[in-house]
C-alpha cells in the first residue's frame, strides 16, 4: 500500500503538469502502478481489511468521545469505495494491458533510449500532441485504478491515524526498544528536517533497532555519531 501510493502520489503530479517530458514520465509511473497492483490478491486483501474495519467502526456508534458525523462519513467513505471496488472486473489494470499501443511502450521502456522517436514514432507523435489531450488521455487510462488509490488512502488514513507519537533519544545515532510482544503494522519515524541524517530500521517480534546514518551520500555508510531525538509511533490496525 505504500508502494502504490507513493506511485499515485507521483503520477498524478506529473499528469497536472503541461511538459511532454512529465507526461513521459507520468507513463511510466502508470506502468510502475500496473506491475505493483497486479497481485491477485490485493483486491482482496483490501477488501477483507475495509469490511473489517467497518464493523469496528460502527460499534463505535454512541460513544461521547467520537464524532458522530466525522465517523458516519468515514463509514460512507468505505462504503463507496467497496462498492467501486467490487465491481471491478478481471484483473486490476487489464485495460491498459489490452491496450496494444501502451503495451508496446510499456515493452521499449525497458530499454535505456528506447523510445526515441525512430523507435516509436507513433508514441513521438502523441508526445507532441497539445497538453490537454495529453492529459484527457491519461486520466483515461488511470481512472479505473482510482478506486484502488482511495482504497488505499482509506486504510493509511485509518492505520497512521490509529496511535500517537512518543518522542525518544537515539543516543550516539542508536535506539533500541525490546517489543514485549507489541505488534505494529507500520513504523512512523519523524526527526528535525534540518538534521543531516536520516534512520535505517531493523525490527522483528522481539526488538526494534534505529540506526542514524549521516547523509553524505557516499557507498561507505557512517553511523551519525551525536544525540537525536525523534518521535516514534507504532501504527496499528485495530
Amino acid at each position: 500500500m505504500l508502494r502504490l501510493e507513493d506511485l499515485f502520489l507521483r503520477v498524478t503530479r506529473f499528469i497536472a503538469s503541461e511538459e511532454s517530458a512529465d507526461h513521459h514520465a507520468a507513463l511510466n509511473v502508470l506502468f510502475e502502478i500496473l506491475e505493483v497492483a497486479s497481485r491477485a490478491d490485493l483486491k482482496s486483501e483490501l477488501l477483507q481489511e475495509m469490511e473489517r474495519q467497518k464493523k469496528i467502526l460502527n460499534a463505535l456508534h454512541n460513544n461521547p468521545q467520537i464524532s458522530e458525523d466525522a465517523l458516519d462519513s468515514l463509514m460512507a467513505k468505505i462504503e463507496n469505495v467497496s462498492t467501486t471496488l467490487l465491481s471491478m472486473s478481471g484483473k486490476i489494470g487489464q485495460h491498459l494491458r489490452d491496450n496494444e499501443w501502451l503495451m508496446s511502450i510499456k515493452q521499449r521502456s525497458s530499454i535505456p533510449g528506447g523510445v526515441c522517436e525512430f523507435d516509436l514514432p507513433a508514441y513521438h507523435y502523441w508526445q507532441h500532441q497539445p497538453a490537454p489531450l495529453r492529459r484527457d488521455d491519461l486520466n483515461l487510462w488511470i481512472t479505473p485504478l482510482l478506486p484502488l488509490r482511495d482504497g488505499i488512502t482509506i486504510m493509511l488514513d485509518i492505520l497512521r491515524g490509529s496511535c500517537k507519537a512518543h518522542h525518544f533519544v537515539a543516543h550516539h545515532g542508536t535506539f533500541q526498544q525490546m517489543q514485549g510482544g507489541r505488534v505494529a503494522q507500520m513504523l512512523s519515524i519523524e526527526l528535525e528536517s534540518e538534521l543531516p541524517c536520516f534512520p535505517e530500521v531493523s525490527a522483528n517480534k522481539y526488538a526494534l533497532n534505529i540506526r542514524l546514518v549521516e547523509a553524505n551520500y557516499s557507498a561507505k555508510t557512517t553511523l551519525y555519531d551525536h544525540d537525536v531525538p525523534f518521535d516514534l509511533t507504532f501504527c496499528s490496525l485495530q
